[in-house]
């Protein structure tokens, strides 16, 4: 029997996309997952280096992060996992982090560097490099070099206005990595809630329309939901903050694919 490993693999070299290409629309972070990835106006952590760079000016201590998801889709095989350190000081905030993605016969690794600058206080802008090889058994390797930007405009403390793009130095239809842009709004109108609203465009697909909310019903405790069409996904989760460590959790459902487990820990470091 073909199972769903080989039908999914099947399918991408039918239409030349890339395993990571599937996964494209969310970026890591189980907060940001839980949130349908609609929060780039709101980008506040290590994994900021991933998604939004610019986020990376709102910690304000050094900060570690990692995130897991285990079993993708309920394929085992398509397991990923990231890692992701940053350090703020006088001249604005950097950090560094790695991806390792897929199995033994399809993987993909990748080493980031990231920096961010606050500019005339209301304006956040960061960008990040990165090195990505590409492993497929049988058929060799590819590497590849490329860039994210981001940005995040404070209209207000309880408003702001964030965008993101992805890997615009395109090298060839063949490429695994694919350029996207991202752009959304966060509002807050009590203490407690977020609302978040994101429109995502990926090269050869159509525009992907994405909204969360989270509300922290008590001091360390979060819920979050998101909403996401073109594919249609749900997502929920739950953050729970103690002293300097900030667990999260993240269950996404695609339409056609199933449900996926995702689980973050950030770690604080009190300068």
């Amino acid at each position: 029997m073909i199972n769903r490993l080989t039908i999914i693999l099947f399918t991408i070299l039918l239409s030349q996309l890339s395993l990571s290409s599937l996964l494209a629309q969310f970026q890591p972070g189980a907060k940001q997952i839980a949130l349908s990835n609609s929060d780039v106006a709101a980008s506040d952590d290590a994994f900021s280096l991933f998604g939004n760079p610019a986020g990376l000016s709102r910690i304000e201590s050094r900060q570690f992060g990692i995130f897991y998801s285990p079993s993708p889709f309920g394929i085992s095989e398509l397991a990923n996992g990231y890692a992701a350190i940053n350090q703020p000081t006088n001249f604005g905030s950097f950090a560094l982090g790695a991806m390792n993605y897929g199995f033994n016969l399809y993987r993909e690794t990748r080493i980031q560097f990231g920096y961010s600058k606050i500019i005339e206080e209301k304006f956040l802008f960061g960008i990040s490099a990165f090195y990505q090889t590409l492993s497929i058994k049988n058929y060799g390797t590819h590497n590849s070099v490329n860039l994210s930007l981001g940005g995040i405009f404070m209209l207000s403390n309880n408003l702001a206005i964030g965008f993101s793009l992805h890997n615009p130095l395109r090298e060839n239809d063949y490429s695994s990595l694919t350029s996207n842009f991202r752009t959304g709004i966060s509002y807050k109108p009590i203490n407690d809630a977020r609302i978040h609203l994101a429109v995502f465009k990926e090269i050869n697909f159509p525009i992907s329309i994405s909204s969360g909310v989270e509300y922290d019903i008590l001091k360390f405790f979060s819920l979050r939901f998101g909403i996401q069409n073109n594919p249609n996904t749900y997502s929920a989760g739950i953050g729970i903050n103690y002293l300097f460590l900030q667990l999260d959790y993240a269950l996404n459902s695609h339409q056609d694919l199933g449900l996926t487990h995702q689980i973050g820990l950030l770690i604080n470091f009190s300068e």
